[in-house]
Order: C-alpha cells, then structure tokens, then sequence
C-alpha cells in the first residue's frame, strides 16, 4: 500500500552460536542475553549521567499495552532508575496527544519494546513520550511525530520506513521539518537503497553496523551491517552540510550504530509472540539510541537543523572502514570508507561532541 510503513526490528530467533560473546540465548527467555546498557555506552564512550529533563519521543504504529511495565522490568534488570507515569519520567499518548490508543499489533509492539529500552540503556535519565499512531500509514506516523514536538519532545526517534515516493516532499514539509528538534530515522533492514522517512532531508537517517569487542585501544570495532539501507535518494534534495560526490540528491545515512542482530541487543517484551527477553537487531535499535546520544549531548540550537551536527565534528565519531551492504561498483555509497560512507554515514558515537551544535 503507499504510504505504508514497516518497523525496522529484527528478532533473533535461531542461530545463538553467531551471536556476540555476551549473548546466551537467541530465544525468549528468564535471563537477557544480547547487548545490555553498561555495554552499549561502553562501546560508544557514552557517559553515566546526564539528560536530565530531556524527553526522548518514540513514534511508532499501533498500541503496545504492555509497554510501561516491559520498560520496569527492563530498567530493574540493569539498575536503572524507574521509569513510569506516577514518577513523570514516562508517558503515552496516541497520535493526537490524547488517551484514545489504537488497536494492539504484535510485530509493532516488539518495535516499541526495543525502541524505549534503548533510550534507557543510552539515556537513563531522560523521559521517555511514546505516541502510538493509529496505523502505519505514513499520515498518521508523521501526525504522531508532530505531537511529539508540539508535547515538547526536542528528539524524536522513528524505526520504520517505506518506499521513496513522489509525495516525499509534501511529508518533508508536513511532518520532518522541525528546527531545533532532533529527528532520527532508521536507515532500513534490506541493504543498499533508501527508504524514507530516512531521505528526508531534515532528519538524521541512522545507519547501521556489527559491533564486536575487540583487543583495540576502544575495546570494541564496529563493520557495516549488510542489512543496513544507503544510497541516494530519488526525490529528496541535498542538504548544505552533506559534501561527498558521487551523489546529487539527499545521500544516507549520516551516522549508525549497533543493528547487526549477530551483535544484537537486549530487550523485554511480553506483548509479541514470544515471551520475556528477546534479542534484536535492525535500524529500529540504532535510531533511538542516535536520538537518545543527542539527548545526553544538550538541547539543540533554535533553528538548527540537528542531522548537520555530526558533518561538523568528524574527529568525533568512529570511522567505519570495512564492510558492504550491497553491489554500487565499490562506491563509498555502499561500502565502508575512510570519513564518511553510505552504510554508517561519518560514523559510530564516541563521546557526544558530533550531537551539539
């Protein structure tokens, strides 16, 4: 259907022996297994504290009921300080603001899980506003993202996307063009090609990689994700801040993160198909852990456009120099490169330096 949307999660199902080294079960399970938030930060020199009073918004489709006493379970596992309603930090909304939730859907349940537990492994202090979209049409997702400005959240993380279309620079006016708000959007599971709302140009499209432990100076080493979606986009102009060559239009994505689901991270859902900690991969765990490294790192300039920060502090990031996510003749568009490359844009977060302005 046009318009649709799909989340980008990926569930580890089989397969436990290719998972990272702290992963114990690729199946539901007592115990999480798969990346957890001591790691995550570690990897990606992520501080402790900090993001007070900041609120991170989660923009997905359909309803997840479960989603405020999964995210307890999650944050007591880990040490983290609660996260509810009664204690302010959390909130859900539907996409008007309001109480009136949409139906439930598993698959999109999952997405929520994984999206408001990586907030919380990158950003424990931050609030966390879920707003539940009525369906996956993209009218009704970016209806949902223009509430989450106007509630006052200042990031904003979107895991799902959907074919480029001619429509694209309607949406781009209607939905993603928010100065001084920080908008992530999951870069895509299907390899090189772009997806959209990732091509938009006023939006951080977030890439992704396999991230392994390593004997380096860092400890860890991340290599494009094949999975992870790049290109150039068929409709979307270039922004200013982008400067590579091999691409006239909007090029993804512009920075990434873990979503290999080999190296996948921990969540807790009781809402999908499976029961208890899962493990899971895709884009959809990159954005909001992007959109949660520009929470912990202040609150964006008034009038700023938020994806440029990172072009500007290069030094800052982990150049991503191997691996590819399809076949474009060897280009930078689909295979790691020094500086910047389609698969992991100009890198992995190393401190929070490339996300102020």
């Amino acid at each position: 259907m046009p318009g649709a949307m799909a989340c980008k999660a990926l569930k580890v199902t089989s397969g436990a022996d290719t998972l990272a080294p702290s992963v114990r079960s690729a199946h539901p399970a007592a115990i999480p297994s798969g990346y957890g938030p001591a790691e995550l930060r570690a990897a990606y020199a992520l501080p402790d504290t900090g993001g007070e009073g900041a609120t991170v918004a989660i923009v997905d489709a359909y309803d997840n009921p479960n989603a405020e006493a999964d995210l307890a379970t999650y944050r007591a596992q880990y040490g983290l300080p609660a996260c509810t309603t009664d204690n302010g930090c959390f909130r859900k909304v539907d996409q008007r603001g309001g109480s009136g939730y949409p139906v439930t859907d598993p698959g999109w349940a999952e997405e929520i899980s994984l999206d408001v537990d990586m907030v919380s492994a990158t950003c424990p202090a931050c609030h966390i506003l879920l707003v539940e979209a009525d369906t996956n049409l993209l009218t009704d997702l970016g209806a949902a993202v223009d509430t989450a400005v106007a509630l006052g959240a200042r990031f904003v993380s979107n895991s799902y996307g959907g074919g480029e279309s001619a429509a694209d620079a309607d949406y781009d006016a209607q939905f993603f063009d928010h100065p001084g708000v920080a908008i992530t959007a999951s870069s895509g599971d299907a390899g090189y090609g772009v997806e959209y709302p990732a091509g938009s140009q006023y939006v951080t499209a977030v890439g992704g990689t396999s991230l392994r432990p390593d004997g380096t100076e860092r400890g860890w080493t991340d290599t494009v994700w094949g999975g992870a979606g790049s290109g150039c986009s068929a409709y979307d102009p270039k922004p200013a801040w982008q400067r590579d060559t091999e691409c006239a239009t909007r090029t993804v994505a512009d920075v990434s993160a873990v979503a290999d689901p080999a190296t996948g991270v921990a969540v807790y859902d009781t809402f999908g198909t499976d029961r208890g900690w899962e493990v899971f991969g895709g884009t959809s765990a990159a954005a909001p852990l992007i959109a949660s490294a520009y929470a912990l790192a202040g609150t964006p300039a008034e009038g700023s456009y938020p994806a440029s920060y990172p072009y500007a502090h290069g030094d800052a990031l982990n150049d991503v120099l191997t691996g590819t996510n399809g076949e474009c003749a060897g280009s930078y568009l689909c295979t790691g490169a020094v500086g910047y490359d389609g698969p992991t844009g100009v890198g992995t977060p190393n401190g929070l330096a490339a996300f102020t302005g």
